[in-house]
């Protein structure tokens, strides 16, 4: 108990179609690698890769000065 075989497979996929129909599911599908795209963008993220990124200039304390 607890493995999930090929019939209960069959039959989720079975629900999913008559839910949401044929035409909605490469929608669904598109969402769906997206989110685990931005999750797995999200997991690597390290800030000390962001601060070598960081352009010379656009530090914080030059971003408060004005010019003149």
């Amino acid at each position: 108990m607890g493995d999930i075989g090929f019939s209960e497979i069959l039959l989720i996929l079975l629900v999913v179609v008559l839910l949401f129909g044929g035409r909605k599911i490469p929608e669904l599908m598109k969402g769906l690698g997206q989110g685990i795209k931005e999750f797995k963008k999200a997991s690597k993220y390290d800030p000390e890769e962001e601060k070598k990124a960081e352009p010379k200039g656009t530090s914080i304390e030059k971003a408060g000065q004005t010019e003149r």
